[in-house]
């Protein structure tokens, strides 16, 4: 306790050097005793010839990280080289200084290290050739004194220090994994493999107040070692990550992502709630949501791209770890005390409806109250999320944010086991899903939004996103992955018998309809994009309900309306065949998608032309020109058995999805942005002032 109190007025007295006057009241240009001491080091000469107490004194001193990095910026690669002995000893100093027993020094010690680090890194993004590890430790120490460092930094984490402490080391850690541009050519991060310190960081999660002091930190760490040469070496936190099955810290762990995300929606719902009159309504249709309609495009971009680490921690949860699947589906009940599953504040929270001041509700505010206090979890969180994001693709930010979600949707779509929880009928959510106005519909909320499996919602924003972006800048990879899911989730309906509670002429409409966009504007698109691969992935889901919906539709009469629909609209499909029949004849590039389309269009065409003759007999018979949708219902329940149609082979097939090769540019792409996002976030700020020295002089 004394010794840090000394430490605290050593650090008062450095202050006020700087203010001494000259005699006759001229203030003297002093530089502060750090800054000199900083100079000194990169003299290249033994600091410690002129002052054998350099390196005691050193540490008592509140550090000046941009002196400091500045003294680094000046030096070039040539004198760097003849400075690194200078520099090997104050970061060995450095590292020796981290088990001091009075935390002030440790403190000084570890935010030394971090300009010292952050520093030769900026000075490593130019033309210079030299070593990093050689100048910043010496190779012949490098592993030795990695280990010391990463052993007291784990020390750090998981003993009983404070939580100054413990965010200053993760802040270190992320200064050392954000280094490089390409986490993968970031070559001290070997030694941070060989001292893995994962069980350090992830325990961090398991402790309600840990988690929400450090859990974003943590959880980013851990996002980017995971991608350290992911697909070149046996790395030991995708190892960790894949293997963790402890409940409480994969509850923890999904609890950091749904904080961020939960902020995220309730900001959207926030806004939504407003009084058309404040001009909201008017706006909505050229931004995703309100939060950035008075804000300029880039700092729209810039909300969409603060939660792209943590849905890049979601995808490596849900794609390694088979047991996150748990965490990703269980239920919080916002009105139940804090549990291991639920300890993090949701962000707004909506006034109760029957509080005395609470002000009078509009149907929408009454919706999101009622949807505020039903249980809920990551999953319906990440899909609202979904449905608000997706309602804007126009800049790259956005499209690779949406992207993201689509793959994340795709593993989840694609597991048995999380299929099993998305389709049980005993585990039903309110999810709020937010739908874009447009100038053919309007939105209307839905004032009674009703429990249902998850995997209704799923539908319901894929359907949603179908309907809302056929335009002429077509999104086909985001359609490509969109219609993957709709068929990975009636491939496990097919498979298991399940009879989803689900509307589906929604789904149905939305498919006809983009079949019908791909045709009316197919001598544009096809310049541009190869259609016929979209349009056949249309239509096999078309071929699973017509060969199987028997054995997966809710109800007998579903399975009619399905060839109702079928045909109602026969003249999109006859002008699909048409399309597919002329490029599959030509010699273009499409010929062989437009082949697979036109033999994927057969049993659409034998219905169309089996019961066309049938309803045209029936309306002479009864002499009605027009038949109503019960006529064509009673016409087609009556002429199935006559009916001949061709068994599609693999239609419950699909390919398994994979990171590499298709993805593992998007992949290190959206992995290079997070890098550079947070390394230009990392803030020292609450360290660097004499608040934080005072609360540690009272630590023991």
């Amino acid at each position: 306790m004394e010794g840090n109190q000394k430490a605290v007025d050593h650090s008062f007295s450095s202050l006020k050097m700087g203010s001494k006057l000259k005699p006759g009241g001229v203030r003297r240009h002093l530089k502060e005793k750090v800054v000199q001491m900083y100079e000194d080091l990169f003299h290249g000469t033994d600091p410690c010839v002129n002052n054998p107490r350099f390196w005691d004194d050193l540490f008592l001193l509140k550090p000046k990280m941009s002196a400091l990095e500045g003294e680094i910026s000046r030096c070039t690669s040539d004198q760097l080289l003849g400075l690194k002995e200078n520099i090997n000893t104050l970061f060995a100093k450095c590292v020796q200084t981290l088990s001091h027993e009075h935390h002030i020094r440790v403190i000084n010690a570890l935010l030394t290290l971090c300009s010292l680090v952050r520093g030769l890194y900026r000075k490593m993004q130019g033309d210079y050739g030299f070593d990093f590890i050689n100048i910043l430790i010496g190779f012949d120490a490098a592993e030795e004194q990695m280990q010391l460092l990463l052993n007291q930094i784990s020390n750090f984490l998981t003993g009983e220090y404070c939580d100054s402490l413990k965010s200053l080391s993760l802040k270190f850690l992320l200064v050392l994994a954000t280094g490089t541009d390409n986490i993968s050519q970031n070559t001290v991060l070997e030694y941070l493999t060989i001292n893995c310190n994962f069980d350090a960081v992830i325990q961090l999660l398991s402790h309600s107040s840990t988690r929400n002091q450090h859990g974003p930190e943590a959880v980013l760490y851990l996002m980017l070692m995971v991608n350290y040469r992911k697909h070149e070496m046996t790395n030991p936190y995708t190892v960790n990550i894949s293997l963790l099955d402890d409940e409480l810290i994969l509850n923890g762990y999904g609890q950091v992502i749904t904080a961020s995300l939960a902020d995220f929606n309730h900001k959207y719902s926030a806004h939504f709630m407003e009084p058309q009159g404040s001009g909201w309504f008017a706006s909505l249709t050229s931004m995703v949501g309100s939060m950035f309609v008075s804000e300029e495009m880039a700092t729209r971009n810039e909300h969409i791209k603060s939660n792209d680490s943590f849905l890049l921690a979601l995808y490596e949860a849900v794609h390694l770890n088979r047991n996150f699947i748990t965490a990703l589906t269980t239920a919080t009940d916002p009105s139940t005390p804090p549990s291991p599953a639920n300890t993090l504040d949701r962000g707004i929270t909506p006034p109760t409806p029957d509080s005395p001041n609470a002000p009078p509700q509009t149907p929408q505010q009454a919706m999101e109250i009622e949807a505020s206090v039903q249980p809920t979890n990551l999953l319906v969180t990440f899909l609202e999320y979904c449905s608000i994001v997706m309602q804007d693709t126009k800049t790259e930010e956005s499209l690779n944010n949406v992207k993201l979600c689509f793959v994340i949707i795709t593993c989840i779509a694609e597991d048995q086991y999380c299929n099993l929880l998305l389709h049980d009928a005993n585990l039903v959510f309110t999810v709020p899903l937010h739908r874009l106005p447009m100038r053919h519909r309007k939105v209307i909320p839905e004032k009674t939004p009703h429990a249902r499996p998850l995997s209704c919602a799923v539908l319901d924003v894929m359907v949603e996103f179908m309907m809302s972006h056929m335009m002429k800048k077509l999104p086909i990879e985001l359609f490509l992955q969109n219609v993957s899911i709709i068929h990975r989730l009636l491939c496990y309906q097919k498979r298991n018998s399940v009879r989803l509670p689900y509307n589906w002429k929604d789904l149905w409409a939305a498919l006809i309809a983009l079949a019908k966009f791909l045709v009316a504007n197919e001598s544009y698109l096809a310049k541009k994009m190869n259609i016929f691969n979209l349009a056949h992935q249309v239509m096999n889901i078309f071929n699973l309900f017509i060969t199987y919906g028997d054995t997966f539709l809710s109800t007998p009469s579903s399975y009619d309306e399905l060839y109702y629909e079928i045909m109602r609209m026969h003249q999109v499909f006859e002008n699909m065949y048409s399309m597919s029949l002329r490029y599959s004849r030509s010699d273009g590039d499409y010929k062989e998608s437009a082949q697979k389309l036109t033999n994927c269009l057969g049993n659409v065409r034998s219905i169309i032309n089996h019961f066309t003759p049938k309803l045209d007999k029936w309306s002479q018979e009864h002499g009605v020109a027009t038949l109503t949708e019960e006529q064509v219902l009673e016409v087609v329940r009556n002429n199935y058995d006559s009916l001949t149609l061709k068994l599609h082979d693999s239609l419950d097939q699909y390919e398994k999805y994979a990171e590499k090769p298709q993805h593992a540019n998007f992949f290190t792409n959206m992995v290079r942005s997070i890098l550079s996002d947070t390394r230009q976030s990392i803030n020292f700020g609450a360290f660097e002032n004499l608040t934080i020295l005072q609360e540690l002089s009272q630590s023991t």
